[in-house]
């Protein structure tokens, strides 16, 4: 069977020991706070409309998280069915378990494409069915008869290529023998080696391990026919694509090469000119930011962002949120703070140990937590549908960035909602941002419309949470 290393939830550790990136607000007085509106989020307590109780030994979501309205992203279509691409019968069960309907508008130009063996420079925006666009015809053109890699996968951080990895078993569940292996940093390389002593069909990893892999001739990819770039942009970047370079010339010369991403360097086009043959080119990049999210931002202090995001929690109905901070350290500190608020919260960043990087995005997946605090680690690709709030606790330097965060709700056309607390410091930033992806960010409102965010709430008379202007600014303000 198709296998993918991710590590199994162990018991939930408290405040005590942290190094895990899993804590555990305290209990405390569930009753509405002074000056604020009546709590949406209780702490430790569950609510009436959201989907993720705060207590542990919960590992499945509501289905009424997933009854969401979609955006314009991926609704304008041209109406094309799976059916219409000739695919596997096996592989279109695989697609239909997965809850895929209809093919999205990426996936319409990028699947019979990549079917023809062509390469392929595709820029799309964060949440619109990327991998979806690559992996169905990668699985499609998977030879059972033949035992070598047939395809390569690369990715820019250990958690996409695990989630690459388990959707890529899913879709592939029917095909009968289709296997996949993901491989990154961070993990046991004798495990690698012997895995690979197997037929392996489908390779998914980062570039450091992957050319590891091939240096020791472990990993056989003379007879590979199709290598994948995902989040190509950064893949690109310093920090990977000399590595990225040196795979590739162990690559046969007809290979087939798939660029996918939402932002395109300039360093694109010499990639693309010293080993892409003549590539077709999509562009569904309109716009920079999806429709599906809505933007405003809270003009705070830097002491006063606990207590800000304290409201923020209050006030909105947050199925799952994903909170950024620009250090580790802060990281820490701030999902200290939040448990000490009491709600539960998980962190995440680059400096801690795999298995427990892999054990809090497993659990997070799965809904054991409503809040995660992150860096910039999770903001590649992954893709958590349940996620209808992010907030940038800490402003990111650059649009690159800054779209790949907020990315991280509105996943696949859902509605989401991303609020920046901004300081005096930020401002310049701020005004860059906007123009440069050509969006509005607007000043936080009194009330926030739950249509905006809550799919339950979308074609419904919203809650009447109205509250004065001068209210708003003594809470969003007070230290």
């Amino acid at each position: 069977m198709a296998t993918a290393r991710t590590a199994n939830p162990a018991p939930l550790l408290g405040l005590n020991k942290q190094t895990n990136g899993q804590l555990r607000g305290q209990s405390k007085p569930a009753g509405p706070q002074p000056g604020l509106l009546a709590t949406a989020q209780q702490p430790n307590t569950p609510e009436k409309r959201s989907s993720i109780p705060q207590k542990s030994g919960v590992n499945s979501l509501n289905v009424h998280l997933f009854l969401t309205a979609v955006s314009q992203d991926v609704t304008s279509t041209k109406g094309n069915e799976f059916e219409d691409y000739c695919l596997k019968r096996e592989l279109l069960m695989g697609i239909f378990e997965m809850g895929w309907e209809k093919p999205s508008p990426i996936q319409e130009e990028s699947i019979p494409i990549a079917l023809s063996g062509r390469d392929i420079l595709a820029r799309a925006k964060n949440g619109t069915g990327k991998s979806g666009a690559y992996l169905i015809p990668l699985l499609e053109r998977i030879d059972l008869k033949k035992d070598h890699i047939q395809a390569i996968v690369m990715v820019p951080t250990r958690e996409l290529a695990l989630q690459m990895s388990q959707i890529s078993i899913q879709l592939s569940k029917h095909l009968g023998g289709v296997k996949i292996m993901a491989t990154t940093g961070g993990t046991s390389l004798r495990d690698d080696i012997m895995r690979l002593d197997e037929t392996v069909h489908v390779v998914i990893g980062t570039p450091g391990r992957l050319l590891d892999l091939v240096k020791k001739g472990v990993a056989k990819v003379d007879k590979t026919q199709m290598m994948v770039m995902d989040e190509a942009d950064k893949l690109l970047s310093q920090d990977f694509v000399v590595l990225i370079e040196d795979i590739i010339s162990f690559l046969s010369k007809d290979r087939q090469i798939l660029l996918y991403s939402a932002t395109f360097p300039i360093s694109v086009q010499k990639f693309m000119s010293d080993h892409l043959q003549k590539p077709y080119e999509i562009n569904l990049m309109e716009e920079l930011t999806l429709k599906g999210i809505t933007q405003y931002y809270a003009y705070v202090t830097e002491r006063q962002k606990v207590h800000c995001l304290n409201t923020l929690f209050s006030r909105l109905q947050i199925n799952q949120s994903i909170i950024f901070c620009n250090s580790t350290q802060r990281v820490e500190l701030l999902a200290k703070k939040i448990t000490q608020l009491g709600y539960s919260c998980f962190y995440i960043h680059a400096k801690m140990m795999q298995e427990y990087r892999n054990r809090v995005f497993h659990d997070f997946r799965n809904g054991l937590c409503r809040n995660l605090v992150c860096t910039d680690l999770f903001t590649r690709g992954i893709d958590i549908q349940a996620v209808n709030v992010v907030i940038n606790f800490d402003f990111p330097k650059s649009a690159e960035t800054y779209l790949h965060r907020i990315g991280r709700s509105g996943r696949f056309g859902h509605l989401g909602l991303a609020i920046n607390l901004i300081t005096s410091d930020d401002r310049y930033n701020l005004k860059t941002i906007e123009e440069q992806l050509v969006t509005d960010i607007k000043p936080i409102p009194s009330s926030i419309d739950k249509s905006l965010y809550v799919a339950e709430f979308h074609s419904v008379d919203p809650d009447d949470d109205s509250c004065d202007a001068g209210t708003k600014k003594k809470e969003l303000g007070a230290a």
